[in-house]
């Protein structure tokens, strides 16, 4: 009787040491799994993942944020130019690359800042309106730039420079208001 259970005590640690390593094995099995998963994943951006977010309230905190770090961050170097003006895809692609930024790195481009520059650009500005279109990088390749300037003929080539020709309020970020020959104009 007592090797019986002796016998019968060993099946038992034995056994318990069989639960715990193949708990242990099930968890190194869903942990590795887990990391192949995530590795095997493709990469998402922050700005193209937010696409998928209903539209933004005008008002809200986080849009007025991002206008005044969109004026003062592109307000440095030239004039900031409407979200209107370019389609959300262009404004993407600047800022998920700003160190492509036209020839030139944006400088001090955190985050942070990039989030909220999107949130307000993303707001304000309209996806391209023609299927396989492609993305304008400059002002002049934008149908928004024309749409909004229907009257304007333009003999030189347009630049962000070019519109303080017409536009007096752009130091406050108005581009509402023009110059006399064109305030009255039909």
């Amino acid at each position: 009787m007592f090797k019986i259970a002796k016998l019968f005590r060993f099946k038992r640690s034995n056994l318990l040491y069989l639960v715990i390593s193949l708990a242990i094995l099930l968890w190194c099995v869903s942990v590795g799994w887990g990391f192949t998963q995530a590795l095997a994943a493709k990469p998402s951006h922050i700005l193209a993942q937010s696409r998928s977010l209903p539209p933004l309230n005008p008002n809200r905190p986080t849009v007025e944020a991002g206008k005044e770090l969109y004026v003062s961050t592109c307000g440095g170097c030239h004039i900031p130019v409407p979200a209107e003006v370019l389609p959300t895809e262009t404004w993407q692609e600047l800022l998920e690359n700003p160190q492509k930024h036209y020839g030139t790195s944006v400088p001090n481009m955190i985050r942070l800042t990039q989030v909220l520059i999107w949130d307000y650009l993303k707001t304000n500005s309209r996806p391209i309106l023609q299927r396989d279109a492609p993305v304008p990088y400059y002002i002049e390749q934008s149908q928004y730039f024309t749409i909004l300037h229907p009257r304007v003929e333009f003999t030189e080539p347009i630049t962000s420079e070019s519109c303080v020709l017409c536009h007096t309020g752009i130091k406050d970020f108005n581009y509402r208001t023009l110059t006399a020959e064109w305030e009255d104009s039909p």
